[in-house]
Formats: structure tokens, sequence, C-alpha cells
């Protein structure tokens, strides 16, 4: 069986969502791009699935040289600068003529499709961030988006076998997360909740915002 290898686009809600997907947490920020999509500037990152190249984009709401990622006060600021000069996280962002990479993008069905699978509650979807064979390697990104009349937070995993499968693990929300971090603080005991502020002596998993439903996902 031939599998396509391809380019899927997803849109995030805002900016700050693509700042913090490529800047909070991370040792090294990720390298983000800006091209020509759809008749717009836009800015993106990308996830590099088994035969897809998945690009989380959003507008490009000003020309610069980084995004500029810092906590002050317990709060994020996200922004797109010249330097590098003041104390923050830098995603360096590589302007491009051409498009960033030689896959065609198609619009048939996904390969790495994921498969949806609901976890009870958000405590088990803090856990499920945990990964014994790499403790000191963890990736903690929460995404969240539209689904039916309401919104779903999830964890993707994958599975290596004869092909890589993928998981979206999720919690069904009442509404729609208005906070950009779900904080957690297990070994008290106590139930995830979703915030806008760091607290010293909290876990934080980074939330990105999804901005439309998208066939990726599974649903």
């Amino acid at each position: 069986m031939t599998i396509t290898q391809n380019e899927c686009f997803v849109e995030l809600s805002s900016f700050d969502d693509l700042a913090r997907y490529a800047c909070a947490f991370r040792e090294y920020p990720q390298r983000v791009y800006s091209q020509e999509f759809d008749g717009a500037r836009i800015i993106s990152t990308s996830l590099t699935l088994a035969n897809t190249l998945l690009i989380l984009y959003t507008q490009m709401p000003k020309s610069g040289r980084y995004i500029s990622y810092q906590v002050n006060a317990g709060k994020e600021i996200c922004d797109i600068v010249e330097s590098t000069k003041d104390i923050s996280n830098y995603a360096p962002i590589v302007h491009m003529e051409s498009k960033i990479s030689s896959l065609s993008v198609k619009n048939e069905k996904i390969s790495d499709q994921f498969h949806p699978i609901q976890v009870k509650d958000l405590g088990s979807l803090a856990r499920l961030t945990y990964n014994p064979e790499f403790p000191d390697e963890q990736n903690l990104t929460l995404y969240a988006l539209p689904h039916k009349n309401s919104w779903v937070v999830g964890y993707l995993t994958s599975l290596e076998m004869d092909e890589v499968i993928y998981n979206f693990n999720y919690v069904k929300l009442d509404s729609e997360p208005a906070k950009h971090f779900m904080k957690y603080r297990g070994s008290q005991g106590q139930d995830p909740e979703f915030s806008n502020n760091f607290d010293h002596g909290f876990s934080y998993l980074p939330i990105i915002k999804i901005k439309n439903e998208h066939s990726i996902f599974g649903f």
C-alpha cells in the first residue's frame, strides 16, 4: 500500500497560541517560519508525523526577526521583535519566499489522522503527559479545539507498531477554555484547573487552542 506524504495546515486561534507552542517550557525554542499562504502572510511551526508535516499557523501580526516569549509577574507576554537584547525566550523567524517544504498539500484523508480516545478527567489527562521511558524529555503540550457544540482538550500519544498510530486522548469541556495553561499538583491530591498565572509549587501544561475543528483530530 502506498502512503502519501503531505502537508496538513491547522490554524491556531491566535498568535499567542503559536508563541506558547514554540517557546513555553522549552529549553530551546522552536524555529518558526513566515510564508505566503492563501493570499496572506502567515507564521508557523511544525510537528513531524510519520507521513505528514503538521503545520500549525496563524496570521503574522507584524514583521520582525524573532518571537519573544516571557513571563512577567506571573503572566506571559508574546511579541515579535527585531533583536534579542532583553531577557526573554526567543524563537527565530525564517522568512520564506517559497513554501517551507516540497511536500504537496492534499485535502483527502490524512494517513496520520489521530484516533480520538476519551479520558475520564483532567487529572488523568495530566498524568498521561508523564513518559517513564523519557522522564526528562516530556512533551507537555495540550490541544484545545471546538467539537460539536462545545470544546475538548487533549494530548497526543503514539504507538509504534508496523505503522505509527497516533492517539488524541481528550476530555470533554463544558465551554471554551479562556485560560492558557492547566496547572496541577498531584502530590497534594488536587484536581487540575485552568490558569493564566504561575504560582509556586504547581506544574503547568500549555494549552494550544485550535481555531476550528479539523479532521486530523479524528472526530
